[in-house]
């Protein structure tokens, strides 16, 4: 009798513990005569190659001790990279400690915060996936306490709660909303410690191994205060045209990509539009977007990430399933006019495999033995709306929401080793 030689699973490499290799990485496309949807084809940014266009969005759990993840964390991000998304992003992580949302949030400032980061980039790698770290300052809505601690109706986190109401920072000395702190005023130089705080915080993000790094310039928060001219009334280099209104975010790019290795892409976010063109004032919108978004290549940055609102209390958005995604498509469409190259990811309210297909789908169709890895420049002047797909909430809802849409689909992808004894199916199989 012949007996077959066990051909066993390598270990992970460059992980400290046992576990088997993802070969291919879960969520990855297996070859099909079948045309494969875009957003399950592969996409290279730098070195960063992705098998799949799923990003897990940055999503604050108010969870950190003292700006240290935790397991928490560990079990939370883990979970997203386990079931094949390829690219985790760990949630707005704050560069100097007055730069929190609130006293529980990720932080970066210091150097024991390397360690609990690179556990969790380990196990990411672990499972053949990359991940990412947003780099932030909540400016004047720093502070505040978390979602299910608010205290007699007051978001308000006081210095008995652990915050710090009294050195909130923002561009001018005008507070996010009536009963919230009035911030100070930074100086240039400040802004000078911020911006090397920025740079600081990248350093330590490669040392804990992440594959990327996005600046936070969305929300409302400090990036987004001063791209504002309602929350940004300063006279100096900071404040007044674009261009000075611009200068903090354009400084910590480049500070940022000054220390960081040359072949990992580097991605911004923004608020496409503020959502006060009803206010009758001056106020951030979408075609100042698109002039700031064709800066941004020329200075070293791969992706804008196109959100939107969060910088005044009195805005006015204009709700449907597409709202956000649209303003995505004007920013990608008018940066092909100009030639430039930069990639796009689209967020909000994608929650099922039609919408998050139609997002990034080209027109030209690759079959799953076709499909190779794409050049950040390769699909410019296509009908896609986006690049990638940045997803949230449904994550929360469904972790396996990479593995469903592939199945609603009718696409076969790589289930996770341990877990394709009980593979998604799809509508037309049988258990």
């Amino acid at each position: 009798m012949t007996i077959k030689k066990l051909t066993l699973s390598p270990p992970a490499p460059g992980v400290p513990f046992y576990t088997p290799t993802q070969d291919p990485p879960a969520g990855t496309a297996l070859p099909s005569n079948a045309e494969v949807p875009t957003v399950f084809t592969p996409l290279k940014i730098r070195a960063l190659e992705l098998q799949n266009r799923f990003v897990v969005s940055p999503m604050c759990m108010y969870s950190a001790d003292d700006g240290h993840l935790t397991d928490f964390h560990l079990v939370h991000l883990g979970s997203f990279a386990l079931r094949g998304a390829a690219l985790t992003i760990v949630e707005a992580t704050a560069v100097t400690p007055n730069g929190r949302i609130s006293p529980e949030d990720s932080g970066l400032w210091q150097d024991s915060q390397i360690a609990p980061l690179k556990r969790i980039v380990d196990f990411i790698h672990s499972q053949g996936q990359k991940v990412g770290i947003q780099l932030a300052h909540a400016g004047r809505k720093a502070s505040t306490l978390g979602p299910w601690n608010s205290h007699n109706g007051s978001e308000v986190a006081l210095a008995e709660h652990g915050g710090w109401p009294d050195n909130l920072w923002g561009p001018s000395a005008i507070a996010w909303d009536e009963g919230y702190p009035t911030p100070k005023e930074v100086t240039v130089d400040e802004i000078k410690y911020l911006i090397k705080s920025f740079a600081d915080a990248a350093k330590r993000a490669v040392q804990a191994g992440v594959d990327t790094i996005e600046i936070h310039g969305a929300h409302g928060y400090l990036i987004s205060e001063f791209l504002s001219p309602i929350s940004n009334q300063r006279t100096d280099s900071y404040g007044g045209s674009l261009e000075n209104r611009a200068r903090i975010l354009t400084e910590t790019v480049q500070a940022v990509r000054a220390v960081i290795p040359e072949d990992m892409p580097l991605f911004v976010r923004i608020s496409a539009t503020e959502w006060m063109e009803h206010s009758n004032q001056p106020s951030w919108d979408i075609e100042q977007s698109k002039q700031l978004a064709a800066l941004l290549p020329d200075l070293g940055v791969d992706l804008l990430d196109v959100s939107s609102g969060g910088n005044n209390p009195a805005q006015q958005i204009k709700v449907h399933a597409n709202y956000q995604i649209d303003l995505a498509t004007q920013i990608r469409e008018h940066l092909n006019k100009q030639g430039k190259k930069l990639l796009i990811g689209a967020v909000g309210m994608i929650n099922n495999a039609e919408m998050a297909k139609s997002v990034v789908q080209n027109d030209g169709k690759l079959s799953g033995e076709k499909a190779e890895t794409i050049e950040v420049d390769a699909e410019h002047g296509t009908t896609a709306k986006a690049d990638l797909v940045l997803v949230a909430r449904q994550f929360l809802r469904e972790p396996e929401f990479v593995l469903k849409v592939a199945a609603e689909l009718g696409v076969d992808v790589r289930s996770p080793a341990q877990y394709l004894r009980a593979p998604y199916r799809r509508k037309t199989q049988k258990l």
